[in-house]
């Protein structure tokens, strides 16, 4: 009896330290599991869009290609519906990165933040609105808007001020030569054309010029990128705090768009506009690829992100002869152009 009681205690012995092995290498492997994980692990970021447009489609490019995914990054895409709601999510913490006009860092710096926004890409290169009449005008000239209202865009935003440059650039005053209304919300006023017929001309972005046009409520009869020449319409830009935080998570974030850029500037409409069409399903693919065509033939979408210093300027000059700057920004503190010219 005492030798079984004594092969028994010895068996018992090995059978704890059997499984105190084999806990020791559950806890080495749960350690080397979560050095993986916290190593690899995906970041969210927030990004608040002006508006969900097929005319930012290199950016969608890069949402359904999984090229955000492929740089470990979990993307929140918000639709603000106007800059100056981006600008405000932006600087109250509730986005990380804003994609809007420019114009509005140059605002919020010179109301004194410290914590002001920095532009570091730049996406498109022409304004992405159009003229709507109410009738087909093939012989449109810009003196036609003599004397008539017009349905335009929030004073002091981008559309607004390019409107304002075509129409001096082609000698009319845009207090004095026709009525511009004002009041109406970014993205309504396709709406109140349809619904009142008291003004004769629309400034719309797509999908709405198109389906003013389908409707037969409306034609397009001038573009406002091709009339106002190059414009640094819109780029993305982050808390100067957030950007110096993140070098890492900007790099990765740049570096995932212009893997869109690259895909827009060597396929075809056809092809952009099947990659996108999941971000558009209450728009026809016909209709998607009839839009990106009408972008891509203007040369809408630079080929690379970098936001240039006569980009800037050109702002600047649109911004002095709107009446809204108070004083000129300089280049180097409202544009970084590090990790656009390192993305890859």
């Amino acid at each position: 009896m005492c030798f079984i009681h004594l092969e028994w205690r010895i068996l018992l012995k090995t059978i704890k330290r059997v499984i105190a092995m084999l806990l020791c290498v559950m806890m080495i492997m749960s350690a080397f599991a979560c050095r993986k994980d916290t190593d690899n692990s995906t970041v969210k970021i927030t990004l608040s869009e002006v508006a969900h447009s097929i005319f930012y489609a290199p950016q969608y490019v890069s949402i359904e290609l999984g090229y955000f995914e492929d740089e470990s990054i979990d993307l929140n895409l918000v639709t603000g519906f106007g800059a100056d709601k981006v600008m405000t999510a932006l600087v109250s913490k509730e986005a990380d990165i804003g994609f809007m006009g420019s114009e509005s860092s140059i605002y919020v710096y010179q109301e004194g933040s410290t914590d002001y926004a920095v532009n570091f890409a730049q996406l498109t290169q022409r304004a992405g609105n159009f003229l709507v009449a109410r009738e087909e005008m093939p012989d449109f000239d810009w003196d036609d808007l003599k004397g008539k209202n017009v349905l335009g865009g929030r004073k002091g935003g981008m559309p607004e001020m390019v409107f304002e440059y075509i129409l001096k650039k082609n000698g009319l005053d845009p207090e004095k030569d026709l009525s511009i209304d004002q009041s109406i919300d970014f993205g309504a006023t396709a709406a109140a054309f349809t619904g009142d017929d008291s003004a004769d001309f629309t400034v719309e972005f797509e999908p709405s010029a198109t389906a003013l046009e389908k409707q037969g409520a409306g034609y397009v009869v001038a573009s406002l990128g091709v009339d106002s020449g190059y414009v640094p319409y819109t780029s993305y830009s982050a808390r100067t705090s957030y950007m110096e935080k993140n070098p890492d998570i900007m790099q990765k974030f740049t570096d995932a768009l212009q893997k869109g850029m690259d895909f827009v500037q060597s396929h075809t409409p056809e092809e952009i506009a099947e990659i996108i069409e999941p971000q558009f399903p209450e728009t026809d693919l016909d209709t998607i690829t009839a839009i990106v065509k009408r972008y891509y033939d203007q040369d809408t979408w630079k080929e690379n992100l970098v936001f240039g210093q006569d980009g800037f300027e050109l702002l600047q000059d649109i911004l002095e002869d709107a009446g809204e700057l108070k004083e000129r920004t300089p280049y180097a503190e409202l544009v970084n152009t590090e990790f656009a010219q390192n993305a890859s």
